[in-house]
């Protein structure tokens, strides 16, 4: 039933079956989503600043989920020598990286205000700093090495590695005293933003989903060829 995630052939059939429903969602939640953004209210401390949260979040939970995802399949070329493991890997290292990306430089601009600099040291900003170089060296990784197999075992070892650091992003902010805030939405029951926040930043995450989906199907269907052709 869920050969399509580890069978090239059977994803390629079943991702152009969802493709375009994905585009017709993924406009229809952005569009949803900025008009939710536009009619939040703005924070009595931070103000227009508070709107940068509807790119930082999702940014935030998207380089992390792809991270996720890539120690999953790195688990599944690895230990069941699923070779779809490693052309998952290599397409969606790049999206992890550009979320981590944005999920810093958001950051940065969002704590200006309020702590006074771009960046601190902190637990948190570190974390996540290192989650960003450790995309980059992946991706690095992936254009090196003429044998492809050593390549892909180094990468995928690497990856599991790397894992280290995502419950240490995720926990920091409460094993540490950071300046970092602690999560908003911990529990859907009880968050600690208000509904009116909650309502863009759910939407807007499900949106920057949909597209990171959008794009990781083309990038793996795009991996799936150049492997055949240097089959």
């Amino acid at each position: 039933m869920l050969k399509f995630l580890v069978n090239p052939s059977n994803f390629i059939k079943f991702s152009n079956y969802i493709f375009k429903p994905l585009i017709f969602f993924t406009i229809l939640s952005f569009i949803i989503g900025l008009i939710y953004v536009y009619k939040s209210p703005l924070d009595y401390q931070q103000g227009l600043t508070v709107r940068i949260m509807y790119v930082h979040v999702p940014s935030a939970y998207l380089a992390i989920l792809i991270y996720t995802i890539m120690t999953v399949y790195s688990i599944i070329g690895l230990a069941f020598k699923i070779p779809f493991g490693f052309i998952v890997n290599k397409a969606i290292a790049p999206i992890g990286a550009i979320f981590t990306l944005s999920c810093l430089v958001s950051g940065s601009m969002w704590g200006k205000p309020m702590w006074g600099t771009w960046w601190v040291w902190d637990a948190r900003l570190t974390s996540v700093a290192i989650l960003f170089v450790l995309y980059l060296i992946i991706i690095f990784l992936n254009q090196s090495f003429e044998n492809r197999e050593v390549r892909e075992k180094t990468v995928a070892i690497l990856i599991l590695i790397g894992s280290i650091n995502l419950p240490i992003i995720k926990f920091s902010v409460d094993w540490w005293n950071t300046l970092h805030q602690s999560a908003s939405i911990s529990k859907l029951s009880s968050p600690s933003i208000d509904v009116s926040m909650l309502k863009p930043l759910l939407v807007m995450t499900l949106a920057f989903s949909l597209i990171t989906l959008i794009i990781a199907i083309l990038r793996i269907k795009a991996e799936i060829l150049i492997r055949k052709r240097h089959l």
